[in-house]
This record gives C-alpha cells, structure tokens and sequence, in this order.
C-alpha cells in the first residue's frame, strides 16, 4: 500500500532502528520501505527474484543489507541509510548493526538520530544487547524510543507473552535510569503487522501502529534558536598585501551571533566584540547562525586558542575539571582509575583521568550493577571524570555537540559518552576569582600577540614538582639558562622569594597555604602577562598545588614536569622524569615538550 504524501515541504526527522542480533531490525524496515511505497520501481520484484535464482528465501531484510559481506553472513555491520515518508513528515532511517562486535557502529549511526526504534525478539525475550542498546540510547541523549516486540506471530500473537517482556524491559531501564520508552508494540514484521496496518491476530493490542508511533514525536527546536556556541577550530593571522585580519575560525554548533555582540571565550573567559563575520567567498553578512563554518574578527585583539568555546557571557557553558558522565567503553584494555587517557570533545583535547566510577553495570544480566574497580571492554558507566586543566562543555541535555566527548588511549578511540552534569571541584572559587579579575584587567598599550613575536615565543609557566631533594632545582636552573642563551625570555621563580617578599607579613598555619599558593599565582600571572617563560621550583608550593596555580592562571599554559624515581605517577604531568636524566636531557625533553605545545614554534 502506499502512504499519500501532502505536497507541502515535509519536516524530516532521523531514526536509529536498533536491538540484538537477528532480532529483526533489517527486516522492521525492509518492511517499511515495502508498505510505504518508498521502494525504486521494480526492487521488491528483484530482490524476491534473486532470492529464487540462489534458493534462498525471500527476507524483507535484503531489501536493506546491501553490503555483500552481509548478505553472506546474515547481519548487519554498518548503518545503512534508507528513507520513507508519511503523510506528515519524512524519515531518514538508519539500521545500526545488534552485533557486539560492532558496537562502534553502532554508536555512530545512534549518535545522529532524534529518535529510536528498539527491537526485541517475542521468542527471544529481553537479550544482552537489547539492555546494552537501551543503555546507549540514553547514553546519547535520544529521549524518544519505541519499543517493538517483534516475532509475535512465533508465540501465538500472545498479550501475556508481551506483556511480561514489557514489564521486564521497563523494570531494566528503571533500574539503571535509562531512557523511558513512549510506547511498547506488539509487531510481526514478516507480516507486516502494527508496523503501516494494524494486526487482526492482535486485536488485543489498542495502542498506535509503528507508523503513527513515529508521526507521534516531535522535532527538536532548531539549533539556531539554543545557546551560541561555537567551539575554536583554529586562528589565522593573515599579514600580505596589508590585511592584518586576525580571523577565529570555527562551526557554529548553535545558536546566533551578529556583528556588535559582546563575546566570552570559554574556559579563559576572554572577552571582546564581533567586528566582522568572515564568509569565505561569499558576500559580507551581518548575522550568522548554527551550522555555518565561519570566522570573526574582534574589535579588541585578544589571544585565544583552539578548543575554547565562543558564547554570550548571559549563556555561558559550564566550566570545570570534573564532570559526571554515561560512557560506554569499548577498549582492548580496561578503563582504568590510575592511567592518563585524552579526552577529545568538540575542538577540545585533555588529559583526563577516573576520579570516581559511581557504578557499573553488566549488561548480560538484568539489573546487575558491578562493584568494580575499572571499567571492562563493552561495560557501560557511571563516572566522574577528572580533567588536566579546565574545559568547557554543556550537559547533554543542553547541547549535544559539546555535551559528547570520546576518550583516546594511546592512538585509538575506545570509549564514547555524555556529559550529564559539571562537578564541583576544590578549585571552582579560584576560577572565580581569576575571572573577577581578568574581567576588569587594566591591559596596557602592547597586545600579547606584539610581545610574542618580538621575543619569539608565547607565555607559558613551567612547573618542576616533586618531594625535596629530587632535583628540581636544579633542572629549572638549567632550563631558565638554555633558554635564555637561545634568545628567550626565561625567568626562574622560585617559591622561596614569593615567601620571603611578598609573603614576609604572614604567619605560617597550615590554613594559610590556601593564601600562599593565591599569591605566587598572582606573581607569576604578572610575568605571564609581560611575555615571559617562567620556570618554577618550590617545595612550598608544590604538586598538591598545581591544579590551584592552574584555575588562577586560565589565560596562559601552565605545564607540569614531575620528578619521581618510582614508575607510579603521581598525577597527571606533561613531562616525567626520573631525577637521574643529565641536565642535557632534561633541557632537551623541555625543549620538545614547548615545541610540541607551539609555546616555542609560532
């Protein structure tokens, strides 16, 4: 039968079909494609022809299992894109593979949909994959889902039979506060029946058909309507031919900015006005909005980098260096509390550690939360990420594109998740503080950029920690004298001089450590601020400190070098040493790690 199509533009809205294997998804929307006439002329009759040519029995699944590795093993390895239509909207449909070994695909395919259709086998029942695809759609942040109960016509069409799956599928969800689906349907897709026309073998059945299940949902607001964000893709200084424009390049991931706006750039919380918007051969526009690459120049030259996210102070992301996420892991390797892995979200890319897992759960049994102490390979979590430095980012619910992140380890992508709130950390006051501040700087007549080119390098605080008597001062001694026969700006700060100048009027108590750290920030933000490479040593402000120096130093790198003769790391460092390397060595390492992090190589 074929579905009348109003001759009006429809809206289109993306579907992720997913479950476990062979519980029927392919052949869901074969089936689909069959009963709304959105089939080419003629691919039915031929399909059902080949099928007779090679013996095999017709399957509304190779309707849609185009890849011939499929077709020879029977399951679907990736999304495969196909569309249909209603009378109130198009559907671009995508059916994700159910094999746990293709979970990544999986993912991929969920990630860009609105909405999802979950299969499960009647005669199967609830299956590892169908709670572990439960588990993923909610990870992704697809609030609307159908359930189809597929295959009833194997249990005679049985309302007792359904029920009980529906009972046990919602209790799961429950359990692990996943997703609520909108509606349950008992389906035989072979059949076709409760997907396009309803079933008279269920007549039980009093709920809406697949397809008016579908029409039921909504579209999300459009993009250009939610916050402005625009995370930093790269910055580009153009200096031929007289145009000095310093253009910040990016994807407007939501929302809309003009010409005039007063802009924040998040975590460092510079600040400026939108000059010009930069539209690569094109003409020149006053207004842009979410899903244009673009680029801006500033009124006030400011230094920014990439990885930040361009917003409007009254809607500003979060900001932090804890956040608490839904991730699945799908490493060789377990996930583990005591390693550094790279968090890649938006154009941003940190260090990031476990600092909590709150739970585990083992998809293979229902509703068994695991006591673990990592996370395995396929295991879906609940966790508190720890992060190198501040980042920014939104919650899930807030934006999808800087509220996904994917952890790397080593070279591999090997675990997904969503962000569902920011945690508060020890150091979210100091980042207020330095934000206070840097919001009413009083910036003289030289801009950052002037001073980085004249000396030849960027700002940046180099910070040897480690227990007494490893050899940090040592090292930093060597590194401020080869640097500064090289031609830079090099000063060593040791915390012993903050102590005895600026510190000179306090008493020392344990509880004025806080105050003692807030003051040599303040010191080395100063020389930061005039161009220098600074290199600190100091027992008294050391590596428990680090994160705090960080929060109030946002604008500028701070690099960690740790000294520590055992293997253990201590915490996240940019450079370890051992404290037996030569002072050759260590300035030779220094200098790759500043090359590497473009402080020496404009």
């Amino acid at each position: 039968m074929k579905t009348a199509v109003a001759s009006a533009i429809l809206d289109q809205m993306n579907i992720v079909v997913v479950g476990h294997v062979d519980h029927g998804k392919s052949t869901v929307v074969g089936r689909l494609l069959a009963d709304t006439g959105s089939l080419p002329e003629g691919k039915l009759e031929a399909v059902r022809k080949e099928c007779e040519r090679t013996g095999k029995p017709f399957e509304y699944a190779f309707l849609l299992d185009a890849l011939t590795d499929e077709q020879d093993q029977g399951i679907t390895i990736d999304t495969a894109r196909s569309f249909f239509k209603t009378s109130k909207r198009e559907y671009i449909i995508i059916d994700a593979p159910g094999h746990i070994e293709f979970l990544k695909n999986m993912i991929s395919g969920a990630a860009r949909a609105e909405a999802a259709v979950l299969v499960i086998d009647a005669k199967e029942g609830v299956r590892e994959n169908s709670r572990r695809h439960g588990y993923i759609l909610s990870m992704l942040g697809i609030r609307q889902v159908v359930v189809l109960v597929n295959k009833m016509d194997l249990v005679e069409h049985s309302q007792s039979h359904f029920d009980k799956i529906e009972k046990e599928y919602r209790a799961f969800l429950s359990s692990i506060s996943a997703v609520t689906p909108t509606q349950f349907i008992p389906v035989s897709a072979v059949n076709g029946e409760n997907l396009a026309t309803r079933s008279k073998q269920m007549a039980w059945y009093k709920g809406p058909t697949l397809l008016e299940a579908l029409d039921s949902f909504k579209k999300a607001p459009s993009k250009s309507d939610r916050s402005f964000r625009m995370p930093v893709q790269a910055v580009y200084k153009f200096v031929s031919e007289g145009d000095d424009r310093r253009i910040i390049a990016g994807r407007i991931e939501s929302g809309k900015a003009k010409v005039g706006d007063r802009v924040v750039f998040y975590p460092s919380t510079k600040s400026s006005t939108i000059k010009t918007i930069e539209v690569f051969n094109g003409p020149a526009r006053k207004e842009i909005e979410a899903g244009w690459s673009t680029g801006f120049t500033l009124s006030e030259e400011i230094y920014v980098t990439r990885g930040e996210i361009m917003a409007h102070a009254e809607q500003a992301p979060q900001v932090s260096t804890r956040l608490r996420a839904n991730l699945i892991w799908l490493g060789k390797k377990p996930f583990s509390p005591n390693r550094d892995y790279k968090l890649k979200i938006h154009t941003q890319a940190v260090s990031v550690r476990i600092q909590k897992i709150n739970k585990v759960i083992d998809a293979s049994e229902a509703g068994s939360n695991l006591d673990k102490k990592e996370v395995g390979r396929h295991d879906v979590a609940d966790l508190v990420l720890e992060t190198r430095q501040p980042i920014a980012f939104d919650s899930i619910a807030d934006s999808e594109a800087t509220g996904r992140f994917v952890i790397v380890d080593g070279y591999d992508i090997a675990g997904g998740g969503i962000i569902i709130s920011a945690e508060k950390d020890e150091k979210e006051d100091l980042r207020a503080q330095a934000q206070l501040r840097d919001f009413n700087w009083i910036r003289g007549g030289v801009l950052q950029e002037a001073r980085s080119a004249k000396l030849g390098h960027r700002p940046a605080l180099l910070m040897f920690v480690g227990k007494a008597g490893v050899g940090k001062h040592k090292y930093a001694r060597a590194v401020e004298k080869a640097l500064f026969e090289k031609g830079m700006s090099a000063y060593m700060l040791d915390g012993t001089n903050v102590l005895l100048g600026v510190d000179a009027d306090m008493v020392w108590m344990q509880s004025t450590q806080t105050e003692l750290v807030r003051r040599f920030a303040e010191v080395a933000h100063l020389l930061l601020d005039a161009g220098h490479l600074v290199i600190s040593t100091t027992n008294a402000i050391g590596l428990a400190d680090f994160a705090a120096v960080q929060a109030l130093i946002p604008d500028f790198l701070v690099l960690a070098v740790e000294i520590n003769s055992t293997s253990a790391a201590v915490s996240p460092a940019d450079l370890r040493l051992t404290g037996k390397e030569s002072e050759a060595e260590v300035i030779k390492h220094v200098a790759e790690l500043l090359k590497k992090r473009q402080i020496t190589e404009l």
